[in-house]
């Protein structure tokens, strides 16, 4: 495992809770950079990405909602929402965007330094085995480098994925012809928390055909087991690739 420490994004607007987050993180192994709104949290990106972003959904100008989607969809980060009690339909949109866990505020640090590991290791950022991570995937001419987190299609043209895309294309992936219901799917997706909203799966097959079939409303690859869930209808191969 990497001795390089974690990179952490801290976007809140409230300094008496940033602060000494920021300071707690810090204390635990993190290295972690703050910003005060949505804007402040863009300039910091073009600068150095994070490894992944605990992100305010209210904030004062653009919130945080608008920012996990560019994060999640430009940016492939995995994102942790610190949220409001009040905020459960906003907490549910930012599942359905691909937002990877949330705690609600006030919370125990300690859970949210748990939680931050937990979404760090289904991202597979954090420990994961080299050769392991070497392997890429190949079905039906698709290939998808999981250390990259890229994905090609036959053509060999690059198709970006957001970061739940990514983990539920290798959940598929790892259970080749295999049904998988959704509570599975969830659990090794996005973690128990999206269980509060179990559409959240359904989406995200839906953008994920979007990318990977021919015809999404007739897919051939990731098929719709009624009553059960979903099937990657497909052959997989792993193989390490030769060094150019």
């Amino acid at each position: 495992m990497s001795d390089t420490p974690v990179k952490v994004l801290l976007v809140d607007d409230e300094a008496s809770l940033r602060e000494p987050l920021a300071d707690y993180l810090s204390r635990q192994g993190f290295a972690v950079r703050q910003a005060s709104d949505a804007a402040k949290a863009r300039s910091a990106l073009l600068e150095e990405l994070p490894d992944i972003v605990l992100l305010d959904i209210m904030m004062p100008g653009e919130d945080g909602i608008s920012l996990c989607r560019h994060l999640v969809e430009s940016r492939n980060l995995p994102v942790i929402f610190l949220t409001a009690k009040g905020e459960s339909m906003d907490r549910i949109v930012g599942l359905e965007i691909g937002a990877d866990d949330y705690v609600v505020k006030p919370f125990e640090p300690r859970e949210l330094v748990a939680r931050i590991r937990s979404v760090l290791r289904r991202a597979g950022r954090n420990g994961t085995p080299a050769n392991d991570a070497e392997a890429h995937y190949e079905f039906e001419g698709w290939q998808l480098d999981p250390l990259k987190r890229r994905l090609t299609d036959p053509e060999g043209t690059v198709v970006p994925i957001s970061s739940a895309e990514f983990r539920l294309l290798v959940a598929l992936l790892d259970h080749p012809q295999q049904v998988m219901d959704r509570d599975r799917l969830l659990d090794m997706v996005q973690g128990r928390e999206a269980h509060l909203f179990d559409r959240a799966v359904d989406n995200q097959v839906s953008r994920l055909r979007r990318k990977v079939e021919v015809d999404s409303r007739d897919p051939k690859l990731i098929q719709t087991v009624w009553g059960g869930g979903y099937m990657l209808a497909a052959e997989v191969k792993r193989f390490v690739p030769e060094e150019s």
